[in-house]
């Protein structure tokens, strides 16, 4: 008996062990798995070589960017350009002004898509469908530049900064991704079960949405403050006052002036001024570009998982 029952056993003890099973890899999933490493090699090279070379050609001298001798490397080390960014009044009054709209902008444009997202979201609210169609009509559909410029116009904000905050506060695409995290996130029974206890939707959404919610709030709170701080053609349309310039605006206008030769000038003057402005231009665009580049680092975590959730399921 105990001879008959060993290879049994032998076979059981094989069997109970940890189970290590791999999927072969074929010739064409290799091939494959090569191509997009190779597609995203390319890719990333795409991107990080113009990055670089702005990088390098900002911390140059004037002389080897007005050359070309700048490659990937600062040729000619020099801290010019940043010395002369930085201290001009207008780039600083550019940056308090951007400052301004990209947080104000975010706070209010976040609170907005919230209080119309979350509504939209509850099976129980009356017009929801019709509501969510209007919306997205005006993705497809707007009213143009001129009936625009008339509202702003007649509702007082022309040249102010609420002209920049509250034409622009609600994005549509925003508006979708709330609800859709909204209605595949916060189930209802979590919202029977706080109505039983006495809470208001109010309370509700304070005390339970909104912290549920962070991964989502950090995406749309993420795509407004971009759009804020790269905001350009409505500061151009809206504003005429200089001191209430963002700083896209005043970036342009430095350009702009330092390119323009002022017969005043003598010759080699206005081939410093030349010079300057050219490696000038690099140094405003990683000044320009350095908050937002900051920022996203503490919030791509959450970034990742708030688009795929508030955007696949559902």
């Amino acid at each position: 008996m105990s001879v008959t029952l060993q290879p049994f056993k032998s076979r059981l003890a094989k069997s109970s062990g940890p189970e290590k099973s791999t999927i072969a890899e074929t010739r064409g999933d290799r091939i494959f798995l090569i191509g997009i490493k190779v597609m995203l090699w390319i890719a990333l090279i795409a991107v990080a070589v113009p990055l670089i070379y702005v990088v390098a050609s900002s911390f140059s001298s004037a002389s080897a960017v007005s050359a070309g001798r700048v490659l990937l490397w600062p040729v000619e080390p020099s801290l010019a350009a940043y010395k002369s960014a930085l201290t001009n009044p207008q780039v600083l009054q550019g940056y308090y002004n951007s400052l301004i709209y990209a947080i104000g902008g975010t706070l209010i444009s976040v609170t907005l898509t919230v209080a119309i997202a979350y509504p939209l979201s509850r099976k129980t609210f009356f017009g929801r469908n019709l509501i969510m169609s209007l919306l997205i009509f005006t993705m497809l559909f707007s009213g143009g530049l001129i009936p625009t410029y008339l509202v702003v116009q007649n509702l007082g904000m022309l040249n102010t900064r609420w002209a920049l905050l509250i034409p622009s506060a609600i994005g549509v695409w925003q508006v979708i991704i709330a609800r859709t995290f909204f209605r595949s996130t916060i189930p209802d029974e979590l919202y029977e079960a706080a109505t039983l206890d006495g809470a208001s939707d109010l309370r509700f959404l304070w005390s339970v949405v909104l912290p549920l919610s962070k991964p989502m709030l950090a995406v749309i709170a993420l795509m407004y403050a971009i759009y804020q701080w790269n905001s350009y053609f409505d500061a151009l349309v809206y504003l005429k006052d200089t001191s209430l310039y963002p700083l896209q605006i005043v970036l342009r206008n430095i350009l702009i002036q330092n390119q323009i030769s002022d017969p005043s000038k003598d010759v080699a003057q206005q081939l410093q001024a030349q010079q300057l402005a050219n490696v000038l231009k690099y140094a405003l665009i990683v000044v320009s570009s350095l908050p937002v580049l900051i920022i996203y680092p503490f919030i791509a975590r959450h970034f990742t998982k708030g688009v795929m959730v508030g955007a696949v399921k559902g």
